[in-house]
């Protein structure tokens, strides 16, 4: 069996962030979002990965490269344009070969990994296997309809009026006979070959879609609340350590990871959270869920329930919450008078200010 991983979207609702960077590499925990999903497949026993990558593959392929890191054999496929899930079997059609194949979806994040899924599918072999979860608005997925014995009848891309509220997950298994299926596609009303009617089509063809209601959780990544509660998830798990240097004027609660070359100085910093390498926490306060990336600077601020990525600097501001800081960002106070707001703000940018 190989692995499908793709990642060449452009990551319009993570703006102004993916304008400069892989919506895949937005670190959780201070690790990009990709390797969650590379070691899991690693781990699911699986070694030639083919990687779709797009306009942002120079930066993916850099942070990736062969693979070897994860224990795996990787394989850079080019998409000229994300034009649909099941557009990336297709360009990986010669890839894949007649082999079996899991798809991941370069920006999802699946709590538990795919181990079990992989082997009911090599026990069971159907055509394709599904993950699917229960939504709250099932408008904004493709959504499946199971019968009353609870197997696929149907399923629809992003339906105005959902039959169900089972939203597909973004891991998918197939046998070599999904080839057939993409091969008889044409783009939806968004423009796009569209991996449901892929699906759809080996249903009404007569072969077998198992899928099985995951319990456990699971986060598309795509906007800047999903990646705050991912990353407040998997600091839940993360382990204390010590790697940096913590003065006797600073104080650590909870779990908490310093790592290397990072210096705490008479500062407060309650986990779970963790501090990059190289970092530099001065006279400020770290809360709870907070992720700093590596070489940044916290000084004379407080900042919580965040995600700060590498060499940002936040110097002298009083508090920030649920915030998404992007590289190389400055954060200073304003000049109290006069009062006014001065702002220098990318393309589809989003900003809250209190009067």
């Amino acid at each position: 069996m190989k692995a499908l991983v793709l990642a060449g979207g452009s990551g319009t609702r993570l703006r102004p962030i993916t304008h400069t960077s892989a919506k895949q590499l937005v670190p959780v925990a201070n690790k990009p979002v990709l390797f969650y999903g590379l070691e899991a497949i690693a781990q699911a026993g699986i070694q030639e990965l083919g990687l779709v990558v797009g306009d942002t593959h120079a930066e993916i392929e850099a942070a990736v490269g062969d693979g070897s890191a994860f224990g795996l054999q990787v394989t850079y496929l080019r998409q000229q344009a994300p034009l649909g899930l099941a557009h990336g079997v297709l360009i990986a059609r010669d890839y894949l070969g007649d082999d079996d194949f899991v798809m991941y979806l370069g920006d999802n994040f699946v709590v538990g990994g795919i181990n079990d899924l992989v082997h009911r599918f090599a026990r069971d072999r159907p055509a394709a296997q599904i993950l699917l979860t229960r939504v709250g608005d099932p408008t904004q997925f493709g959504v499946a309809e199971l019968d009353a014995e609870g197997r696929v009848i149907g399923l629809e891309e992003k339906p105005e009026r959902p039959k169900s509220d089972l939203a597909l997950v973004g891991v998918y298994l197939f046998s070599p006979a999904v080839h057939a299926a993409v091969a008889e596609l044409k783009p939806s009303w968004r423009g796009e070959l569209e991996i449901t009617d892929a699906i759809q089509w080996l249903i009404e063809s007569g072969q077998r879609v198992e899928s099985s209601v995951i319990t456990g959780y699971w986060k598309d990544t795509g906007n800047v609340t999903d990646m705050l509660e991912v990353n407040r998830l998997v600091l839940e798990s993360v382990e204390p350590r010590i790697e940096g240097r913590v003065d006797e004027a600073s104080e650590l609660i909870g779990r908490v990871a310093i790592e290397p070359g990072a210096v705490v100085e008479r500062s407060r910093v309650v986990g779970p959270a963790i501090i990059g390498g190289g970092a530099r926490i001065q006279d400020s306060y770290v809360g709870p869920y907070t992720s700093i990336g590596a070489s940044c600077a916290v000084v004379g601020s407080e900042i919580e329930y965040s995600i700060v990525l590498p060499r940002a600097s936040i110097a002298g501001v009083g508090r920030i919450e649920s915030s998404l800081i992007g590289h190389d960002v400055e954060v200073t106070p304003a000049p109290n008078t006069p009062k006014a707001h001065r702002l220098v703000l990318g393309d589809h940018s989003k900003v809250q200010i209190s009067s």
